[in-house]
């Protein structure tokens, strides 16, 4: 979101001061892992997509200016029963933006894919325009293109605190103080630190990303196989990609992992964890589970209501905070960049934010995980 921010400041123009605690891209919180899902359908609710749609646009002019492929559109299968989550929202959402898509049974599923073995019961919900992004080439462009227009950038500079007034804003950091007449806040995981003041309860959720490279890759190659959700129980879901360079075949679960923060996550990752995985994928999808490669820990950032938070920080004006994650925000960065450098210039942006405010989440302590 910090990056995504810094290309649409310094393509306005502005004098941008970018600063990060470690060097991005990195491997520290929830920007990598080599690819993040792009769905134009949002099962989580149908606000979602006409922001999902702005980030579409958003990612693709990034891409133009920059000269890099970013994002790469595999089409998204969707697997669960009719009244699953991912399936029954992802049509609600459709239909109430006349988003284009298709529904499959049990057998036209695996006519068309015949790698999947799901269970009897489900469907296949196809949204066409789902597809790939590139985390670390998404923050890598975003924050090359801002460097080249003027940024700075201070890295490995870790954020202590902040105070404002009606002049401006002066951030203090592990190793020096700065001002400026604005200040974003989007430090991921560690908004636990910044909000702690506000009595917003975000969960930190160590989620796990494993690799394994199958015995026949070709019916994984890109192009062959779509970036897919499969529900294997209520509201349990996991996700698989298409081949990666290396030959091997991402999955995820989404959700559920233990609960962490930034500074105290176990990044290691055990046996079990890696076999827990691999059941998995010998239920649904057993042609993919082949050798096990690697593994690696990612950091979901949860808001209580699951939703985004984006807005103006009660005690100034000037400062924004920016948590859009809750396990599914990356998508987004691009036009929630854009949107907080409208904020910041304009005082408004193009995007509805008004369902993320701060507000709904004062003196909460429920959680998303």
């Amino acid at each position: 979101m910090g990056s995504a921010t810094a290309f649409f400041l310094a393509e306005r123009g502005a004098r941008v001061l970018g600063i990060d605690r470690f060097h991005p891209p990195h491997t520290m919180g929830s920007t990598h892992g080599g690819s993040r899902i792009i769905r134009e359908t949002a099962f989580e609710h149908p606000r979602y997509v006409p922001f999902v749609q702005r980030a579409y646009q958003c990612w693709r002019a990034i891409e133009r200016t920059t000269g890099r492929e970013l994002l790469r559109e595999t089409g998204g299968l969707f697997i669960a029963a009719p009244d699953g989550l991912v399936v029954r929202g992802s049509r609600e959402s459709a239909q109430a933006h006349g988003v284009p898509y298709e529904q499959w049974s049990r057998d036209e599923l695996m006519r068309r894919f015949p790698v999947y073995r799901p269970p009897a019961g489900v469907v296949g919900f196809w949204d066409p325009r789902a597809g790939i992004l590139d985390p670390e080439a998404c923050v890598a462009a975003c924050l090359d293109h801002a460097r080249g227009r003027g940024a700075t950038l201070l890295f490995d500079e870790p954020f202590e605190r902040w105070e404002a007034n009606t002049k401006g804003v002066t951030v203090v950091t592990a190793r020096g103080t700065y001002r400026a007449a604005h200040c974003v806040l989007a430090t991921g995981a560690w908004m636990q630190d910044v909000l702690a003041d506000l009595r917003i309860r975000l969960v930190v959720e160590r989620v796990l990303m494993h690799w394994f490279s199958p015995a026949d890759p070709a019916p994984f190659a890109p192009g062959s196989f779509p970036v897919s959700l499969i529900e294997y129980a209520p509201d349990q879901v996991f996700a698989a990609f298409p081949l990666d360079r290396d030959g091997t075949v991402k999955v995820t679960v989404h959700h559920g992992g233990d609960v962490a923060t930034a500074t105290t996550v176990r990044r290691e990752i055990a046996p079990a964890e890696i076999e827990r995985m691999k059941a998995l994928l010998l239920a649904a999808l057993p042609a993919s589970a082949g050798t096990h490669v690697r593994s690696a820990a990612c950091l979901y950032t949860n808001t209580p209501d699951g939703d985004f938070l984006i807005d103006r920080h009660p005690a100034s004006e000037r400062v924004l905070l920016a948590s859009p994650c809750s396990g599914f925000g990356f998508k987004f960065a691009s036009a929630v960049g854009e949107a907080l450098a409208q904020l910041a210039v304009d005082g408004t942006a193009r995007q509805d934010l008004e369902p993320f405010g701060l507000a709904r989440l004062r003196n909460t302590d429920s959680t998303a995980v």
